[in-house]
């Protein structure tokens, strides 16, 4: 698991210094279905499909 989650919007209540994300937990969602073929498809800039 992910020591650090990193966030760039900094007007999210979760937004900590840093670009840390202070969230308890992290939902990702997909813009094309529970199936993704790479990043641009998701709200995750850390996305990379298994093979």
């Amino acid at each position: 698991m992910a020591q650090d989650v990193l966030c760039e919007v900094s007007n999210c209540t979760h937004w900590k210094n840093g670009n840390h994300c202070g969230a308890d937990q992290i939902y990702v969602v997909s813009h094309s279905g529970k199936i993704a073929d790479d990043q641009h498809e998701t709200d995750c800039n850390t996305f990379k499909p298994k093979h």
